[in-house]
């Protein structure tokens, strides 16, 4: 791995506190005219980011200078989600002079904290996929290597969250209300994107066959660049976002003549591109607002791309020497066919030059099992959007089973259609993650179990055909944002045990197992918990009115709100400790408080159904004083990053209940790991490979195995059989039934129950009950000896420096992408 220097002398931007007081205050007189008795915290922070722009543009500049000075080879992240959250705090660590600016503000009369509350997250993602991106790129940056991501500047991201009578209720997020700091707008590289029409085949003078596609509509892909700053600030890399526009917005003579609405309607049909991430697919308007989307920004990207290729080039004989693309998910794999239409139609190459140069430049990154997440599209909405493009994939898909799949099997027209980009059906579907892996030089799973269940499950052929295609990268996160930053007094403690360069090598934390046994240290590391517990009630408080004790368990499930990763039976288990408690309510069991952060999709009844039972029961077990107080629920409304950031530090319990064989990999398990939590878990996802580093007995894994659920499942699972032969698990699924949590509504929440029996539990709740109940009591047990939890905190912590997103992006330079470390500043 490249070696990366963060001793404070190494840093190249340092700046002293005076320097920075100056350039806050001119920042505030010249760039935002006020002055600082008049000014409010917004000005405050607006300024402070300014005096940090000064750095980090300087950076940009270098990295430009150096990274085009060389013509290097860079790969391109495509990518329909970042979730970077906030980035003022994340730049002066990275910059290396957060304690300058901490000093400096405080003279000023400022609280750094508050001035960095005032901004909004960067609401350009809902998940696990976006803030994998997020630190990719922060690595990226880190590590010196050549990179660009590609993404949508979303006007309001997924949505804000909140709560009425327990239900979600979605709101605009508008995270730019007041600009953002952080991004420039970059209109000398506008790209057009064409959409609809038609496609005409030409012939010209020497009888040779053009195809010429007529748009219907036309959209301007406006560029906005967000630096992205590596840690020491040796390298920036930019992050660019398109925004949709009208390429002629306001039709005057419309507007002259009296329509007034209707001259807008174009600038309004083209703005809703980049309107919102992810916008309800459950309506055919729908369907084509989330197709278009996708196309949008990889016909953008991959203009970008060529035109700064063909600054320097004349042919494309080097193209793939100089261009790598990461397809993050299948969302970008519209790119595939967008690339040889730019290379064949618009830049004369022949078909199979193309397509030689398309394989050696895309690479896949596949993130899910899940059928309803491998994305198809209905062909006749394909051929209405992007007609071209569908001719295209025919052709593949043509030579794909003419060319490679008869010589395989010949004759097998079954094997044919098993493997067909087309699937053949009413309606006729494109199969996006199959072009995927045929346009793609490789496909990579996201944890070693995930890649293994790729090759024997979802693409088995596939990987018969070409086994050399098909490589495992476990992903990772940034200990900056997710230790350094986000668990400042832990991060202290650790400086302290094995010094300051552990950010950029996390292995290095391994010389704190040795720790785990010292009573002194152990009590340390445990107080820190403690206090960032303190903190957590705080926001609990403020958030939700509930009063909650940092003497408790804290036990934290945070993810998108989806079955699979079984909210559900963690509300079970939930229900399970209030029956026990109402019938002994002196049974002795460790305190605990129940913490959930998710957002459902809004088209997602059971996942919003499941938000509404969770605050329900919340709501009744917390005002129950007849069982003293023993165990409290809360949800945090609108779960973001920021969110995220103040609850990992304080959990002493990490959910990761997925059903094996479903979860892909997870982050949250890394992030809660690293911060001494302790996971309980299936073997599922990176659960797996955490088990292998934190050992056996320094974690709580439960439940079936991804085969023993396979298994089930073929043999006929039946929900009904757990229901009826478990009367404890019975009683709690009846309550459902009632109005016990639902004064006056009986039944409200019985679509929960009904999902688990009369819905087959697909995702084998009912399966996993008893032996999650005995993995919480388990964890009771553990947290009463004191020395013992500490232990296994503290093994956690020092042991998960191998799920480093600088790890998972040198096993993507080594494996894929072949890159070379060009740190802009020495």
């Amino acid at each position: 791995m490249v070696q990366v220097s963060t001793a404070a002398e190494d840093f190249p931007f340092y700046l002293d506190k005076e320097a920075f007081k100056q350039s806050v205050q001119r920042h505030l007189h010249t760039t935002y005219g006020t002055v600082e008795s008049k000014a409010n915290s917004l000005a405050w922070w607006k300024a402070t980011c300014s005096a940090i722009n000064e750095l980090v543009f300087e950076g940009l500049t270098e990295t430009h200078k150096k990274h085009s000075g060389i013509d290097t080879r860079a790969v391109h992240y495509l990518s329909l989600e970042f979730l970077m959250g906030r980035l003022t705090r994340n730049n002066l660590y990275n910059l290396g002079i957060f304690e300058t600016a901490r000093d400096a503000l405080t003279e000023l009369g400022q609280d750094i904290d508050t001035l960095c509350s005032e901004e909004p997250d960067m609401a350009l993602g809902n998940g696990g996929l976006g803030r994998l991106a997020a630190c990719f790129i922060d690595s990226l940056a880190t590590l010196g290597y050549p990179a660009i991501g590609y993404g949508i500047h979303y006007e309001h991201g997924l949505f804000r969250q909140e709560f009425r009578d327990g239900h979600q209720i979605e709101r605009p997020d508008s995270w730019r209300d007041y600009g953002n700091p952080w991004e420039i707008c970059r209109p000398e590289s506008i790209q057009k994107v064409p959409l609809y029409g038609y496609v005409e085949t030409e012939f010209g003078p020497n009888g040779k066959m053009r195809k010429v596609w007529h748009p219907g509509e036309m959209i301007r892909g406006v560029p906005w660049d967000i630096p992205v700053v590596g840690f020491g600030g040796h390298t920036v890399n930019i992050l660019r976002l398109w925004e949709s526009r009208a390429d002629d917005y306001f039709d005057w003579d419309v507007f002259n003549a009296g329509g007034y609405v209707d001259a807008q309607a174009e600038k309004a049909r083209a703005e809703a591109i980049s309107k919102v991430l992810y916008p309800n697919d459950e309506t055919l308007a729908g369907k084509e607002l989330r197709l278009t989307q996708q196309y949008f920004f990889c016909c953008c990207s991959l203009q970008d791309m060529l035109r700064r290729y063909k600054r320097r080039h004349d042919d494309f004989s080097h193209f793939a020497e100089q261009i790598v693309i990461q397809l993050n998910d299948t969302h970008p794999t519209i790119a595939i066919p967008e690339l040889m239409r730019q290379l064949v139609d618009l830049e004369g190459l022949k078909w199979e030059e193309a397509w030689a140069i398309s394989q050696q430049v895309f690479a896949y990154t596949n993130h899910t099992l899940l059928p309803e997440a491998l994305e198809k599209w209905d062909v006749v909405l394909f051929e209405h959007v992007l007609p071209r493009h569908l001719e295209i994939i025919y052709e593949i898909n043509h030579r794909f089973l003419d060319e490679v799949v008869a010589k395989k099997w010949p004759n097998d027209d079954q094997m044919k259609q098993r493997l067909s980009i087309i699937e053949e059906g009413n309606p006729r579907m494109v199969r996006m993650a199959y072009l995927g892996v045929v346009g793609c030089f490789k496909t990579n799973g996201v944890a070693y179990m995930h890649s293994e269940l790729i090759k024997k499950e979802l693409f088995p052929y596939f990987y018969e055909l070409w086994p050399e295609r098909f490589t495992n990268v476990t992903n990772g996160i940034t200990p900056r944002r997710w230790l350094k930053a986000c668990n400042p007094r832990l991060s202290a403690l650790f400086d302290e045990a094995v010094g300051t360069h552990w950010p950029t090598d996390l292995t290095l934390l391994r010389q704190v197992v040795a720790k785990a046994d010292d009573p002194k240290f152990q009590k340390r590391f445990m107080a820190i918990k403690h206090q960032n517990k303190q903190d957590l009630a705080k926001v609990i408080l403020q958030l939700t009115g509930v009063e909650v004790s940092a003497e408790a368990i804290f036990d934290i499930q945070i993810k998108r709100l989806h079955e699979y990763k079984r909210q559900h039976l963690n509300m079970l288990h939930i229900l399970t400790l209030y029956r026990r408690l109402l019938q002994d309510p002196d049974l002795d069991i460790q305190p605990r408080v129940f913490i959930f952060g998710a957002k459902a999709a809004p088209g997602y009844k059971l996942a919003k159904d499941i938000i509404f039972g969770i605050n329900k029961i919340g709501e009744r077990i917390n005002a129950d004083e007849r069982i003293k107080g023993k165990i409290k629920v809360v949800f945090l409304p609108n779960y973001r990053v920021s969110l995220a950031e103040q609850m990992i530090p304080a959990g002493d319990l990490s959910e990761q209940i997925s059903t094996a064989g479903k979860e892909a990999s997870g982050t949250g398990n890394m992030k809660f790991a690293l911060n001494g939590a302790l996971t309980i878990g299936t073997m599922d996802g990176a659960n797996v490979e955490i088990r292998e580093e934190v050992g056996d007995e320094n974690i709580f894994i439960f439940g079936l195995s991804a085969d023993e659920v396979s298994s089930k499942l073929k043999a006929g699972y039946n929900s009904r059989d757990y229901y009826y032969n478990n009367p404890e698990l019975k009683a709690i699924l009846d309550w459902l039934d009632s109005d016990y949590f639902t004064p006056n509504q009986p039944g409200a929440l019985a679509s929960i129950k009904r999902s688990l029996l009369d819905g087959g539990d697909p995702f084998l709740c009912l399966a996993d009950y008893e032996s999650y109940i005995c993995a919480q009591q388990a964890v009771d047990q553990a947290y009463r000896d004191k020395a013992r939890w500490a232990k296994m905190a503290i093994i956690n912590s020092a042991s998960v420096g191998k799920f480093n997103s600088d790890r998972s992006i040198q096993d993507y330079v080594d494996t894929i992408w072949k890159l070379k470390s060009y740190p802009a500043i020495e």
